[in-house]
């Protein structure tokens, strides 16, 4: 179930009106697109943050606007420790939307076993999936991987509906030997 956030119209802008807002609790933000026009509202910082740290792509819209929307761009201030805007696009619940999702490796890989070490390459993925189908994550179970595999995206296991946004061959995670790995660091400071 996606997260709610209820949001009000806003009728200021400019830099200082908007460290105001902030200071009261609220983050600016705009809701823009299927043809409509766009409309600038704010949101309380603290039910924005419960969305992001559940990992929500969708939400709920309350109050000013009652519709769902894609989570489309958060900003950072300077530190990366507080929220300054949000931009939120329409979606339909059916509509297939570009998101970026975290990858999570599951199980233990076969070639830990055989003197492997596990490289974790990239961290998320871009897929496209229907609005209404978007997880939090994806899993992959790496139990099977032995020394010398490589698991790329298009072995990923994705929602129903859903395709990559990016090439199947990127590499996600692999195995090497360690001891292959300290020869390489080993040569790597003979040559300094």
């Amino acid at each position: 179930m996606a997260d709610t956030l209820n949001v009000e119209k806003r009728e200021e802008t400019g830099s200082l009106r908007m460290k105001r807002l902030r200071q009261t609790g609220k983050i600016p933000a705009v809701l823009y697109g299927h043809g409509k026009g766009t409309e600038m509202l704010c949101v309380l910082e603290k039910e924005l943050t419960k969305a992001i740290d559940h990992g929500s792509h969708i939400v709920q819209l309350a109050g000013a606007a009652s519709e769902s929307a894609l989570i489309k761009a958060v900003q950072w201030d300077a530190f990366g420790t507080h929220i300054i805007h949000l931009d939120l696009t329409r979606v339909d619940a059916t509509e297939a939307v570009e998101v970026t999702l975290p990858i999570e490796l599951r199980g233990d890989a076969t070639g830990t076993h055989h003197g492997g070490v596990v490289n974790f390459l990239q961290h998320q993925v871009s897929i496209m999936c229907p609005a209404n189908l978007v997880p939090e994550k994806i899993e992959l179970k790496i139990a099977d991987l032995d020394v010398d595999q490589v698991i790329d995206a298009s072995q990923l296991v994705l929602p129903e509906g859903a395709s990559l946004a990016e090439a199947g061959t990127t590499p996600i995670v692999s195995c090497t030997l360690a001891a292959a790995e300290e020869t390489d660091a080993a040569g790597e400071t003979d040559e300094s």
